[in-house]
């Protein structure tokens, strides 16, 4: 999850939630709150990669990864959050960090950079979800219901997954694959087989 702006970039070092890595402008990067504060690394960066790295340009010259899970939605053609969404998931929607993200192959390749691999779900793929290695940094990309994950997106995975199907179900609803394969990564580490540090 990336947090931006100062004001949220030192709430969050405050808070309960850890900061795994800060970007910042040089002169940002002097200021005497955040050299006190950080606790973590801080990295100097353009105002331009600040504002890849967070999707936006209100980022006021620095950006914080933090650790835990999130979601990513894309800003055109996909659904928002509303009020219908959050009575649908029972509220369970105001305990997940949320983004809107401006291009979604853009912001897999910065996950990328920030050492995570990404899992794609595809009901062809011939590789299914049980096989990959999910230690440390993981992002899992599920497309629209109907036509799946976009070439580019499909393309920016390092590699695609798929559940097994029964019977004359071509493919599971978005809501259903999902909720699958994020127990199916939690299964992995609670076996004790996530190595990372």
């Amino acid at each position: 999850m990336i947090v931006y702006g100062r004001n949220p970039v030192r709430e969050l070092l405050r808070g309960r939630r850890a900061a795994r890595r800060i970007h910042a402008t040089e002169a940002i990067a002097r200021e005497s709150w955040l050299a006190r504060d950080a606790g973590v690394p801080v990295e100097r960066a353009s105002a331009d990669e600040v504002a890849s790295l967070c999707g936006s340009e209100e980022h006021q010259g620095l950006c914080a990864e933090a650790a835990g899970a999130s979601v990513a939605i894309p800003e055109r053609r996909a659904a928002h959050v509303t009020p219908a969404v959050c009575k649908a998931s029972a509220g369970a929607v105001e305990h997940l960090a949320l983004t809107r993200v401006a291009n979604m192959a853009d912001f897999l390749a910065q996950a990328k950079r920030a050492e995570a691999w990404v899992y794609g779900a595809d009901a062809e793929a011939r590789v299914t979800y049980d096989q990959p290695d999910y230690s440390g940094r993981v992002v899992l990309v599920l497309g629209s219901e109907g036509k799946g994950l976009r070439p580019r997106v499909a393309g920016a995975c390092d590699e695609l997954v798929a559940l097994p199907r029964r019977g004359a179900v071509g493919s599971l609803n978005v809501s259903t694959a999902a909720a699958a394969l994020v127990y199916g990564i939690l299964h992995f580490r609670a076996r004790g087989l996530d190595r990372a540090p």
